[in-house]
């Protein structure tokens, strides 16, 4: 009887790379559990995170942006997106305030396929100077894909986050409780801590460098009640990148560990010892034994 009063089920949100899935999940969760940049291609695994409330448990899968691939980390990056649309009970399909473009229509065709509720989710909607922009942008938007529903939001306000969580329940089937309670994530404090430096990377470094890096968290010991002993390495593509990454008397190595570290203690409750290295693999993005070493098949 309890079961025929609770909802619960999965919901992926997909869309093209950098319309902001990640930050939509961080504040729908409530907690900071996928790294955010404004360079695309941030996402590369798929992640899920989880609500639970009294009534019904959403359990979100924030996907990689769907894009055309030019590696075999991009084929599989791509996989896992789409993959995501034959798992679960409602998709999320989350554009920015502007006519569709090729990616967001590679996507609708993709979701021809489906027979899942798709919820179009327009981004960013604070960027608009007039709220009337939106009605000529839902009308080309309904022409082109028969929307379950459709609804405006902005994630940095935020504005209609909590009518979209409504939104999604309505869709959800009654069901089981998968998660305990106080789980936000599926994802252990390793794979986080990796994710975390990887978005340090990504905020500190040129253009070039991000794509080409992985970072494996090898070691996590406790050394006392008051501290945890982490080591990690980042790995790249060329030496010119790790000398980046490292800089100028170790510079850049140095910042890049002292903003992850701080995050990490939030997250652990504990003060971290961090000890980053930098090592070169060379195309690694286009060599299946390197793609999983760094956890980037087989886990999804």
């Amino acid at each position: 009887m309890e079961q025929e009063k609770f909802k619960s089920g999965f919901v992926a949100i997909i869309g093209r790379p950098n319309v902001g899935k990640s930050t939509l999940l961080n504040q729908l969760v409530g907690h900071k559990v996928a790294i955010m940049s404004d360079k695309p291609q941030t996402t590369r695994h798929k992640i899920h995170s989880i609500i639970t409330r009294d009534d019904a448990q959403i359990i979100f899968l924030d996907t990689p942006g769907i894009h055309k691939p030019k590696h075999k980390l991009g084929e599989y990056m791509v996989e896992v997106a789409l993959g995501a649309l034959k798992e679960v009970d409602v998709i999320l399909f989350l554009v920015e305030p502007q006519l569709p473009g090729p990616g967001d229509e590679y996507i609708i065709y993709q979701l021809r396929e489906v027979t899942t509720p798709v919820i179009l989710v327009i981004n960013k909607i604070d960027l608009l100077e007039n709220k009337a922009e939106l009605l000529p942008l839902i009308d080309v938007f309904r022409q082109k894909y028969n929307f379950a529903e459709i609804i405006p939001v902005s994630t940095l306000k935020p504005e209609n986050l909590d009518r979209l969580v409504e939104l999604v329940v309505s869709y959800l089937p009654y069901g089981p409780k998968y998660y305990p309670d106080n789980m936000i994530t599926d994802r252990p404090e390793q794979f986080i801590m990796a994710e975390l430096i990887r978005e340090k990377v990504l905020h500190l470094t040129s253009q070039e460098v991000p794509h080409g890096v992985a970072v494996v968290v090898e070691e996590i010991e406790p050394r006392s009640d008051q501290l945890v002993y982490v080591r990690a390495v980042i790995y790249t593509e060329k030496e010119s990148h790790k000398a980046i990454l490292i800089g100028k008397g170790g510079r850049m190595l140095k910042e890049i560990g002292r903003l992850a570290r701080e995050e990490m203690e939030l997250l652990l409750g504990s003060k971290i010892y961090l000890d980053l290295w930098v090592k070169v693999k060379e195309d690694w993005r286009n060599q299946d034994l390197y793609l999983r070493n760094f956890g980037y098949a087989g886990r999804d």
